[in-house]
């Protein structure tokens, strides 16, 4: 593979497991605690649709499950994207300490994923009760921990330092 096509893959695939574990410790708290799964996404495909001035194509249930898998898919987006990347700025040379990284992967992804909300008004951060700030910053953490660590695993793609 190319310079910069491997980690590009890589780091899609990377992004693409970590995904899985943000999805996962979500679920496994939705779980745990009885809470329903955020209307957030579907809330944000809406407002930039009709920002964009687009129409989600379908009526009733039709629509409604088309603007749930475009939600779920924009995370999957966010999440590949970061990874991808990563890649790209290993590729570029940036070989920081895997803490670096961690912190570079969680807060991308909480950027990701959050910006957009909050641009388009349909959460502000600011207003948050610790309960919502542990239930979005925990399976961004794992997010961060599995993308990382995997990108890391595959060819060139070790870490400097710790």
């Amino acid at each position: 593979m190319g310079c910069v096509t491997g980690p590009l893959l890589y780091g899609a695939a990377a992004g693409a497991a970590g995904t899985t574990a943000l999805n996962g410790v979500s679920y496994g708290d939705m779980v745990v605690r009885g809470r329903p799964a955020s209307s957030t996404p579907e809330t944000t495909v809406r407002k930039l649709a009709q920002r964009l001035h687009l129409r989600i194509p379908g009526e009733g249930q039709a629509e409604e499950s088309r603007v749930e898998a475009l939600g779920a898919l924009t995370g999957l987006a966010a999440g590949t994207g970061m990874g991808v990347l990563l890649g790209l700025v290993h590729a570029a040379g940036w070989r920081p300490a895997r803490c670096s990284q961690y912190a570079v992967a969680v807060v991308g992804a909480l950027v990701a994923t959050n910006g957009p909300m909050t641009v388009l008004g349909v959460t502000d951060p600011r207003t948050w009760a610790a309960s919502d700030w542990v239930s979005d910053i925990v399976p961004h953490l794992a997010y961060a921990v599995v993308t990382v660590s995997v990108f890391n695993r595959m060819p060139g793609g070790a870490a400097a330092g710790p």
